[in-house]
């Protein structure tokens, strides 16, 4: 039978703290009851007397006071608690803000946006504006343009100008402004009675140009983009909220942008529109934020750190997040029973809102619970269970090393991929694979989620082989 880490690793320090206690202790151990002896690196073999383990170690004793009556209680030494750095907290009710801490990026503001066609053929003569990112006024030429279509029609203009034929004049007059030419170009030609051979193409707003596709001597066309100019006094923000949370989003809620290269400003601004449909691939809810953006300093294509403010939620059962323990078909907690006992306790939770976390169902206010080396705790008490249902049965005893199959990690996320469902991870040694220290893609089992993981968050994790005997996360979870 495969004894996990964990396991080891805890039944040593329990040796450890054993062979370090005082003669004084020792004594006083000597009036408790002995149930058995088992072996410090392996828990499954047992011995109703003291002597030596397959591996030549001293069998430790296990104490009636220190079983416990279920199977799935685990009691660890005090000192091996402190060695571990056991930290605990209360089951507490109290106000969960439905709070969404989500990622976007900044887009133009389309409503002030507008783009360059012309309405005829012609050749570009002059260019005033040479690439993207140059700034323009309204009313600045952007580039003359030469178009034989254009010149005839002012000439029929002028000859209309020249008759008494009113319906004439208004005619060719009509044929200028459709193809183009602004109401002071036509009062130029009315003046001069001559026909320009170029004509200026004006900025109707004020911005940067933005997709800038043609250069002097180019021969356009109506349906060429000649380019986009983009008003960056007022941007988008679009930002994308998980399914479970698509509920929450509504219109006029607050809304706070921060930027990683900028650390301690925040822009405030408001949901301005949420999209009716969910990514079929990503299965998230996209919604639009509107920001004031005068001095520039939010630009397009730029990621930023939103935070979505959806109301309160009142008197729920709360937890800190990094205590729940998420698995591939289940979520449970470690109490905290005191005097170095602890139990596996499977909840139901619900919404999360920042470090914290609702419970629906599995826990009473007051009760205690591991935040901090629940991992370590939550593999022996499975191991535990799993040896308190096994009989002398030989089959009985393989069906119980399933739950110590799962092999753990520690390392460091750099990069997530939620589509593919997989993490680049820079994880460790794991000594139960016999694998190095290195950096790898792991792809994570149905039902584990990703909730705040991001690059560079230090997690724990559970690997687990599947049917084709690749090493999948089973469960993850992020750590101090």
């Amino acid at each position: 039978m495969k004894i996990s880490t964990l396991a080891c690793l805890l039944a040593l320090a329990t040796t450890m703290a054993t062979l370090s206690s005082t003669p004084a202790a020792a004594a006083e151990d000597g009036d408790r009851e002995i149930l058995y002896w088992v072996a410090p690196m392996d828990p499954t073999f047992r011995s109703d007397k003291p002597g030596k383990s397959p591996m030549g170690m001293d069998l430790v004793p296990v104490y009636a006071d220190e079983a416990g009556g279920d199977g799935d209680t685990v009691s660890i030494d005090p000192a091996v608690v402190q060695n571990l750095g056991v930290r605990t907290t209360k089951v507490e009710r109290g106000t969960l803000w439905r709070r969404i801490d989500t990622v976007g990026y900044v887009s133009f503001d389309e409503r002030r946006i507008s783009h360059v066609h012309l309405r005829t053929t012609g050749w570009i003569e002059k260019l005033n504006v040479k690439s993207d990112g140059e700034r323009v006024d309204k009313g600045e030429v952007l580039f003359e343009l030469y178009s034989r279509e254009l010149v005839n029609a002012q000439e029929e203009y002028i000859q209309a100008l020249r008759g008494n034929n009113e319906y004439l004049k208004r005619a060719s007059r009509d044929r200028l402004e459709a193809l183009g030419m602004s109401k002071a170009q036509i009062r130029q030609v009315e003046r001069t009675r001559r026909a320009s051979q170029r004509v200026r193409v004006l900025a109707s707003q004020a911005g940067i140009v933005d997709g800038l596709k043609v250069r002097e001597g180019m021969y356009v066309t109506p349906k060429m983009e000649v380019m986009t100019l983009a008003d960056l006094s007022s941007v988008w923000i679009l930002v994308d909220v998980f399914e479970r949370q698509s509920e929450w989003v509504d219109v006029g809620q607050p809304a706070e942008v921060r930027l990683p290269y900028l650390p301690g400003r925040v822009w405030k601004g408001k949901v301005e529109f949420v999209y009716p449909t969910i990514d079929p691939k990503t299965r998230t809810l996209q919604a639009r934020l509107q920001f004031d953006n005068h001095d520039e300093v939010l630009k397009p294509n730029m990621y930023a750190d939103v935070r979505v403010y959806a109301g309160p939620k009142h008197g729920v059962l709360i937890i800190p997040r990094e205590a729940l323990i998420r698995t591939g078909d289940a979520e449970r907690v470690i109490l905290a029973l005191g005097n170095g006992k602890f139990r596996a306790r499977d909840v139901v939770s619900g919404m999360e809102s920042g470090d914290w976390v609702e419970i629906r169902s599995g826990l009473e206010e007051g009760e205690v619970v591991v935040t901090s080396g629940q991992f370590l705790i939550d593999s022996e008490a499975s191991l535990k269970a799993s040896f308190s249902r096994m009989g002398s049965d030989d089959e009985q005893q393989d069906e119980g090393t399933q739950e110590s199959d799962k092999i753990m990690g520690t390392g460091t996320v750099n990069e997530v991929f939620p589509e593919q469902r997989k993490l680049n991870i820079s994880h460790e040694a794991i000594d139960a694979l016999g694998w190095p220290a290195m950096t790898m893609d792991f792809t994570l089992g149905d039902g584990v989620s990703l909730e705040g993981i991001r690059p560079g968050a230090r997690v724990h994790f559970f690997l687990k082989k599947d049917e084709d005997g690749n090493y999948r996360i089973d469960s993850i979870q992020v750590v101090d």
